[in-house]
């Protein structure tokens, strides 16, 4: 007598893409502030179990999508908080914004299992073209309409083996590597799949354990060196309320509060959060400019103030920017950097959209892009790279503005207003983002910001000191600089895609032979 293995059925649609939304919920929880990095690894188990049983690539599609959207309204619910609370937006049409918006990033992770469906060619092919296809739609949702990389895989392994894999191929490439060790896990575990062999499940586990051995291993070399003395540093967070701070007696409040935050102590730098001075940086008044300057020249600090730039003509001020000027002790020309990678709907409005940003009560919300390339703000023999806001979510700018400068900088810095999303996840969210770019750079980061997370963040991607969320206050410490360039500064995303393309690209070519 012969025995088969038992056909496999495709269980009902309603049931797998249920399953398949509470994956896409479990992958959210080990993002940041739980940091349960082997969940995510589960969570994307369960989804390539359920393409693998899907009857066609229509039902894998669905399932790609209904993890997406579980995943992403669960992930980025905070956004309707900017758009109702601050915003003014009707709660039903902030909600239902924040539903939509989930909508269009579920397209990514449904073209991925679309595509992964489609290799039906027996053999390693189908799991190789999952971890592929993932990459690319990863790369895809942080680029295509400006991109909005929030909740990539990649992040939720900060504190993972595979972490050790970010100076090498960035959190597109770690996302790549955990779809395909979620795909030998779910080969290994899951004994109605098709590799039902003992052996070949005991190989899956193996290269499972391999992988993450490796990313270990490789978290223990050092890419980047330390570079002169450390940094004294004072990052100032002044907790004003979003609903007050563009309000006369909130700017009033906030320069004051800000200029004598600064002046308390020196430091070799200090930084204020985005638009801490929520003026043209004209309009501040001499009794706040004046003590600033004179501290700086007097201390020797370095002072970095966040304000509105502009340029001035006759008609008055034009062309606002979202900006950070750099104070240097006894010389009258300040460093300005302005911000680049704008905010859709919160920095500049989107062809079509004016109707849906009038919706809102948003004020400074027309912003010009600034320079993507800046040769970073001088602290003495060092370095350090500004970004604002929500710049740190793109690794790749930062890495092309390292590579791209004659003496490229020993430190990140980012300043940040997160009071649109009051006291949630979004901040601990960002924060372990910040994290990862410290990993793929090999340098420390600073974050200065409104209501937190207010941190220093060392060159191995470690918390060294944090301020607690919504409070008022100012985190002291210092800085070790880094210098020299990891491979994902020198080589960017083009790695980790064209491995991502070879893998789909082999997928298809041995589906076809198959054929």
């Amino acid at each position: 007598m012969t025995l088969h293995a038992p056909e496999r059925r495709p269980w009902p649609a309603w049931r797998a893409r249920a399953l398949a939304g509470l994956a896409g919920i479990a992958q959210t929880l080990a993002f940041a502030p739980r940091d349960v990095w082997w969940l995510q690894l589960l969570a994307m188990a369960g989804l390539f179990a359920l393409v693998e049983r899907s009857a066609s690539r229509r039902d894998a599609l669905w399932l790609g999508g209904s993890f997406g959207v579980a995943s992403f309204v669960s992930g980025v619910w905070w956004l309707y908080i900017s758009m109702h609370t601050y915003g003014g937006m009707p709660g039903v049409m902030a909600g239902a914004a924040v539903v939509l918006f989930s909508a269009y990033l579920a397209l990514y992770p449904a073209l991925a299992t679309f595509v992964t469906r489609g290799i039906t060619a027996r053999g390693p092919w189908r799991t190789l073209a999952f971890a592929g296809a993932w990459t690319l739609a990863e790369w895809l949702r942080g680029t295509v309409f400006t991109g909005f990389p929030w909740l990539s895989p990649g992040y939720a392994h900060v504190d993972g083996p595979l972490a050790g894999f970010a100076p090498l191929v960035g959190v597109y490439g770690i996302g790549g590597l955990a779809a395909l060790a979620a795909a030998w896990l779910a080969r290994a575990l899951l004994p109605t799949m098709a590799n039902t062999r003992p052996a070949r499940r005991l190989g899956d586990v193996v290269c499972v354990l391999a992988l993450l051995g490796a990313g270990a291993g490789l978290a223990r070399h050092a890419w980047t060196t330390p570079s002169g003395k450390p940094l004294t540093v004072r990052l100032l967070q002044g907790s004003i309320a979003q609903d007050m701070k563009f309000e006369r007696a909130g700017i009033d409040h906030a320069m004051a509060l800000y200029r004598d935050m600064i002046v308390a102590a020196p430091a070799d730098l200090i930084i204020t959060p985005e638009t801490a001075f929520p003026v043209l940086l004209q309009g501040i008044p001499p009794d706040v400019a004046g003590p600033i300057r004179e501290f700086a020249d007097r201390t020797g600090s370095h002072v970095v103030l966040g304000a509105v730039g502009a340029t001035l003509t006759d008609r008055g001020p034009t062309d606002l920017t979202n900006s950070l000027f750099g104070v240097s002790p006894r010389n009258p020309t300040l460093y300005r950097y302005d911000k680049h990678h704008l905010v859709p709907f919160g920095e500049f409005v989107p062809w079509g959209f004016r109707w849906f940003v009038d919706m809102m009560h948003i004020p400074l919300g027309d912003f010009l892009r600034g320079t993507a390339t800046p040769s970073g703000f001088a602290v003495g023999d060092q370095r350090v790279a500004l970004d604002i806001c929500y710049e740190d979510l793109f690794g790749e700018e930062i890495a092309q503005a390292l590579r791209s400068t004659p003496v490229p900088a020993t430190v990140l810095a980012n300043s940040t207003n997160l009071a649109w999303f009051g006291d949630t996840i979004a901040l601990d969210q960002h924060l372990q983002i910040a994290r990862m770019r410290t990993l793929e750079t090999g340098r420390p980061m600073l974050r200065a910001t409104n209501t937190g997370t207010t941190a220093i963040i060392d060159a191995h991607g470690r918390v060294q000191g944090r301020l607690p969320a919504m409070t008022t206050g100012v985190l002291t410490g210092s800085v070790q600089p880094y210098s020299g360039l990891t491979p994902y500064v020198r080589f960017g995303n083009l790695p980790p895609l064209v491995l991502a393309l070879v893998a789909v690209g082999l997928g298809l070519a041995m589906t076809r032979r198959a054929r």
